[in-house]
């Protein structure tokens, strides 16, 4: 009795994948990650301006915590012209506040301290301004602008709110309570 024999097109083997094909997918990968890797990187990782929104939140906290903890007002004193901020106790003398200064924290040389907004001031867009972090836990109330070529972001010092908002855009004082909202 002879066999027939049939065909093995479309049917599933035990063969598994060649080292060639093996190889051709991680190529493919590496190429997709070579060329999408460092726009992604950039945008989440290096975006100067999130970075500096960043470091600003960050001190502004710890201010508000150590001046509860230590029951002395912080103030936070931006630069707007040198683009720097650095932090000091109210009780600090000159000198301690000068040394403080010559530590101060550089933004980023692509961004720029806009203006700075305080309740009941004109906005200042040069020079220095302080925000004050209060011993019973409230801050001043305070808008910061920071621009990056035509990017803004707007952070707000609420007086009673332990963080800091942020905004992807230009905010003006009056439409705070209207885009806390949204």
């Amino acid at each position: 009795m002879e066999k027939t024999k049939t065909s093995t097109i479309g049917k599933p083997t035990d063969r598994g994948y060649t080292l060639i094909e093996l190889a051709l997918v991680v190529l493919l990968i590496g190429l997709m990650l070579f060329i999408a890797a460092p726009r992604v990187r950039d945008t989440l990782v290096n975006d100067s301006l999130k970075e500096a929104v960043r470091k600003i939140t960050g001190a502004s906290r710890e201010l508000r915590a150590e001046a509860v903890r230590q029951q002395a007002d912080h103030i936070l004193h931006l630069d707007l012209n040198g683009r720097a901020y650095w932090t000091y106790t109210a009780d600090m003398t000159p000198e301690k506040q000068y040394e403080r200064r010559k530590d101060a924290v550089r933004l980023p040389d692509d961004v720029k301290i806009a203006d700075i907004a305080q309740a009941g001031q004109e906005k200042k867009s040069d020079g220095e301004a302080t925000v004050t972090f209060f011993k019973q836990g409230y801050a001043q109330p305070v808008i910061i602008h920071l621009v990056r070529e035509d990017r803004f972001f707007t952070l707000f010092f609420s007086p009673f709110l332990n963080d800091v908002k942020t905004y992807e855009r230009y905010v003006e004082y009056g439409e705070i309570s209207y885009a806390a909202t949204q």
